[in-house]
């Protein structure tokens, strides 16, 4: 049979993982969701554990757009008017109006001239770098960016690649010195909150150094921030790393798939950015574009956080990740500090790591152990993610889960 040598080879590759404690593993497969109710927030039931509810802490949805009831009213009412799919890619007839609405919508929001939308975030990160990445350009990005931006520079294949140490602003200025004069045009990549950690970048501190070095190069020193985890989760409206900072970069990348609840991502820029993006990216040319239910569900998503109810839930999201945050200390455990909802407990050890996330998921909640190659050696951790529709007592209920897990001890040096 054809397989017949390459499918043992590739078991081989998938047992190796799992041995190291690195593979994935089976899928929690969500089979039912239950409402908030009684100063809970929502449970869900997962396929193989009866009717036990979990409570999801490693979720992206910041703000529980998925579950409002504006936002999935406002896809049910496209998909009966539009259908279930585009049928087409944007430019042949997979055009509708709800994309467009959104796309205006999101340009408003971000300030800028123009904005795109795609099927993911990731398919905009790279439909972005491997068009503006000319062979006269010098890439220049954060060593802790996420697996996107690490592909997408590999298939943009720049005259140049080169990473400085995380949010490292020396490292940033002598590898803008080094290229400036041998290559024309410089990108500068940065995640603006990092996904594993929560930190954001120093975005200020980022834009002035490009400002700077901008004269040194022909076609500029050219600003790209992915704040996927940031918008809708970071500043007092919303706006992100780019609010938090108070600084904007040139082209900003954000997804509608975490705080906005539904599907897609997005490139917000000037207008010739735009259009030159528009005839040039692979997965935006080539791609079916996210249906228009899914379009209007997200600007019904972004209305919402537009909005004094908006800020309302990211007062409380906030409060609620100060709340985990300091109940986490008080128990001895380390954590990154910052102000967004990812909240990472270093545990700094493979092994237990997953015996902590197995005690939760006996305990009936839902957490993410990250180990190496997703993170480097010595920062295995677990990360949390706070949720506008968790309460004080879902938090308090998962203190008090970790207050008495088996390994605390080896984990906080406390008994």
């Amino acid at each position: 049979m054809p397989l017949d040598r390459l499918s043992p080879v590739l078991a081989d590759h998938v047992a190796a993982l799992a041995a190291q404690g690195t593979a994935k593993g089976d899928e929690s497969v969500v089979r039912e969701v239950l409402p908030a109710a009684a100063g809970r927030g929502p449970r869900f039931l997962l396929e193989g554990e009866g009717d036990r509810p979990f409570l999801r802490m490693n979720s992206n949805s910041y703000l529980g757009m998925g579950l409002a009831a504006p936002v999935v009213a406002a896809e049910e009412e496209a998909s009966r008017r539009f259908g279930a799919g585009p049928g087409a890619v944007r430019f042949i007839s997979g055009t509708y109006r709800p994309h467009v609405d959104l796309e205006r919508r999101l340009a408003d929001f971000h300030g800028r001239e123009a904005a795109m939308i795609f099927s993911s975030a990731y398919a905009g990160v790279v439909s972005v770098l491997v068009p503006l990445a000319s062979d006269a350009t010098v890439v220049i990005s954060d060593e802790l960016n996420h697996n996107s931006i690490i592909n997408g520079i590999r298939l943009a294949r720049p005259a140049d690649k080169v990473i400085y140490p995380h949010n490292d602003m020396g490292g940033l200025e002598r590898q803008l010195a080094a290229f400036a004069g041998k290559a024309r045009r410089a990108l500068v990549v940065t995640d603006g909150v990092f996904s594993m950690r929560g930190d954001h970048a120093p975005l200020a501190e980022i834009v002035a150094l490009a400002r700077a070095f901008d004269a040194r190069y022909e076609e500029n020193v050219v600003v790209v921030v992915d704040d996927s985890h940031g918008v809708g989760a970071l500043g007092e409206s919303g706006r992100g790393t780019e609010e938090a900072t108070g600084a904007r970069g040139d082209v900003l990348i954000g997804t509608l798939g975490k705080a906005f609840g539904v599907n897609g991502g997005y490139v917000a820029s000037d207008a010739a950015v735009v259009r030159f993006l528009r005839e040039t990216s692979p997965m935006y040319i080539y791609s079916n574009p996210i249906t228009p239910a899914e379009a209007a569900a997200a600007s019904a998503a972004l209305d919402l956080v537009d909005s004094a109810e908006g800020r309302r839930l990211l007062a409380h999201l906030h409060t609620l990740t100060r709340r985990f945050e300091a109940g986490l200390v008080g128990l001895g455990y380390e954590v990154i500090p910052g102000e967004h909802p990812v909240v990472p407990l270093m545990v700094r050890d493979t092994a237990r790591t997953r015996e902590l996330v197995g005690h939760l998921r006996g305990r009936g909640i839902l957490a993410t152990g990250l180990a190496y190659p997703v993170v480097p050696r010595g920062d295995e951790e677990i990360r949390f993610q706070v949720c506008a529709d968790h309460t004080e007592g879902d938090v308090d209920e998962v203190l008090a889960a970790l207050a008495d897990a088996p390994g605390r001890a080896a984990i906080t040096g406390r008994s």
